[in-house]
């Protein structure tokens, strides 16, 4: 199966939209009609954040931003011996895509390209129940740094090095 890595553009919000919409209500999805919408969609493309990977056919199957949210900057369970360090956030994978390494392979792209940008560190929120997704970080390298609320929801906080990062081909 053929993929191809990129950062999405204006013209891909629609699609991306649509991806965010097919995951509401999947085993540890915590999203809904009002996060993430279109605002945080322009948002991340405004800042050159968003990546995708298309299949052969040149459909989006998957996403992951590379966020800058103040307030998960500002909790302190993160290591400041990573700084600067970025937030990845809104993974996204379409569902018929699911189980196949798609999450894997956005991440190995988002550290690549975190690390060209000059990142050190790298956090990631997770809902602790979404327990598929916490063992894939951890597989990663992630570490559970600690435990925060947001949004109404509890999260667990995840980081890693980036410098020590091994974001080689074959990971992705």
């Amino acid at each position: 199966m053929y993929e191809h890595f990129f950062h999405a553009t204006e013209a891909d919000k629609d699609e991306i939209l649509a991806l965010y919409r097919s995951v509401l209500g999947t085993e540890g999805c915590v999203w809904t009609e009002q996060y993430p919408t279109m605002k945080e969609i322009l948002f991340d493309l405004s800042r050159d954040a968003l990546l995708g990977l298309r299949n052969d056919k040149g459909e989006i199957i998957g996403v992951i931003s590379l966020d800058d949210d103040e307030a998960v900057k500002a909790l302190p369970c993160w290591s400041g011996e990573l700084e600067p360090a970025v937030e990845f956030s809104r993974l996204g994978v379409r569902g018929d895509y699911q189980n196949r390494g798609i999450a894997k392979k956005l991440f190995a792209y988002a550290m690549q390209e975190a690390k060209k940008k000059g990142f050190q560190g790298a956090h990631y929120l997770v809902c602790p129940t979404n327990e598929r997704a916490v063992r894939a970080y951890r597989k990663l390298g992630f570490e559970k740094v600690g435990e925060c609320e947001m949004l109404g929801h509890a999260y667990d906080c995840y980081e890693r090095e980036l410098s020590d990062c091994k974001c080689s081909e074959n990971m992705i």
